[in-house]
């Protein structure tokens, strides 16, 4: 008995049977397309770069460049603080039921800050005075804080929050420009001939630019609110990018931020730019973090000991262009600093401060006003909720790059805000900004590397899995034939 020696497409069909994996028919798989070159080819897209953001979010980022007041009473209500009026009682309602994540210590702090603020205003002020201001603090803190907690929940979340906040910067940058050369705010201008608006703060020049206020209350707010979206541009938005593509996007909201022509955005953006080229420059150096803690340790005792001002005094009187500005705001640390400790339990609300007779009520220290106004605990309170949220996240172990990539430019923000903190008051956009950016990076407490690699709900209700593109790159070239 004869048998036929076997052919060459015996020996193919039997070479792609042994590469077929178990459970699989007697068919063989099909064989990938290569996409055909030139106008019909679709250049790969990053999965994710095509997120959006729940609506309630993009609603309110965007009202925070509508700069109207509406007088309802006695209380003046804008765009943004409307809506979180609307969105505070489901925020909190989605918190309390878990559905933001397990509660943390920097929620229990600023609801523990929002309560001692609102005893001490009935303290200090009367229970029927201060209904109102409570209910406008509670809006604004929670409401904002809540919001981001609420539906800022993975990376992909993260990453479209970081694209949108660009986008509002760029949008910004050629009316900065405009009126940094001309001095006219067409912006705010616009604005305020339908509905009234922010008062024209602008007028000051420096360095033969005019400081620029666009859409915000004051160019020092303008300029810190725009300057926050540098890390997040850079670490976030241009991860994956080319060169170019990066580098431009960062340069935009750093030249945006510039124009405020002000010494605290200033010191946020060279603070930002300096612990982004710290840890680029020392990425394989597990230990970088660690060894700049030391390092500010270091300097810390060195002015502590080598200098006749405290710490505190020594970063407020330096981080300044003018030093009459620098002086000035010695002069608050001191007089506030004595206003605390002669009422340390419930502050002197909205009662004057002692001071020199000649100095401005105005109090542009955010983390020293607190405890003025409310007392040490709320002081306490406010700063300990942003230690809990940012050392807590800072302190994430187990993520992978990309979750580590986000982790530190939450972080390199936050510093931001922290630093410019001393020498600025968060008041109106800049709060809200504040608290909801503050609220913005809990989520990385929860996340998992395999949740960053993951379809996000949308992928998966339409069935899709995320391709992992080392796989996708082994499996054309195991399948794509020879010759």
């Amino acid at each position: 008995m004869s048998v036929d020696a076997p052919t060459y497409e015996d020996l193919d069909r039997a070479r792609l049977r042994r590469r077929r994996p178990p459970g699989h028919g007697a068919r063989a798989p099909e064989r990938a397309v290569r996409p055909p070159r030139g106008r019909g080819r679709v250049a790969p897209q990053p999965l994710e770069a095509r997120r959006s953001l729940a609506w309630p979010v993009v609603l309110f980022l965007v009202s925070l460049t509508i700069p109207w007041m509406i007088l309802i009473g006695p209380l003046a209500m804008s765009i943004p603080r409307a809506i979180l009026v609307v969105l505070v009682g489901p925020c909190f309602l989605r918190w309390v039921r878990g559905r933001a994540g397990p509660i943390r210590a920097a929620d229990l702090c600023l609801l523990a800050f929002w309560a001692w603020c609102a005893l001490s205003l009935a303290v200090v002020h009367g229970p029927g005075f201060a209904v109102q201001p409570s209910g406008i603090l509670f809006v604004e803190t929670m409401g904002a804080f809540l919001l981001a907690r609420c539906y800022i929940r993975d990376a992909d979340d993260f990453l479209a929050l970081a694209r949108l906040l660009f986008r509002i910067v760029a949008f910004l940058m050629p009316f900065a420009l405009f009126e940094a050369l001309t001095d006219r705010d067409i912006l705010l201008q616009f604005f305020a001939s339908i509905l009234p608006s922010y008062a024209d703060a602008g007028g000051d020049m420096r360095a033969g630019l005019y400081r620029v206020q666009t859409v915000f209350e004051h160019p020092i707010l303008f300029g810190i609110c725009t300057g926050s979206a540098l890390a997040l541009t850079h670490l976030v938005l241009g991860r994956g990018l080319s060169g170019v593509s990066r580098w431009w996007r960062s340069i935009v909201v750093g030249g945006t931020a510039f124009l405020s022509l002000s010494s605290a955005p200033m010191a946020a953006l060279l603070a930002q730019v300096f612990l982004m080229v710290w840890g680029w420059s020392l990425r394989r150096n597990p230990a970088r973090w660690k060894l700049l803690w030391a390092l500010v340790a270091a300097s810390y005792l060195v002015v502590a000991v080598g200098s006749n001002q405290t710490p505190v005094q020594f970063y407020i009187s330096r981080f300044t262009f003018d030093p009459h500005t620098g002086w000035h705001r010695l002069l608050i640390w001191q007089y506030g600093s004595a206003s605390v400790l002669r009422h340390p339990l419930f502050g002197i609300g909205f009662g004057e401060w002692v001071r020199e007779s000649w100095m401005s009520s105005s109090v542009d220290m955010f983390w020293l006003l607190n405890a003025m106004r409310h007392g040490l605990p709320a002081g306490l309170l406010m700063l300990g909720a942003f230690l809990s949220a940012v050392l807590r996240v800072g302190w994430r172990k187990g993520l992978d790059d990309r979750l580590a990539a986000y982790r530190t430019a939450y972080v390199i923000v936050m510093t931001g805000f922290f630093l410019v903190g001393w020498t600025v008051h968060f008041w109106g956009v800049s709060y809200l900004w504040f608290m909801f950016l503050l609220g913005s990076g809990l989520w990385l407490l929860d996340a998992s590397a395999e949740a960053s690699q993951a379809p996000s709900p949308r992928r998966r209700a339409r069935g899709e899995a995320s391709p992992d593109r080392s796989r996708l790159r082994r499996g054309f070239e195991e399948t794509r034939p020879n010759g």
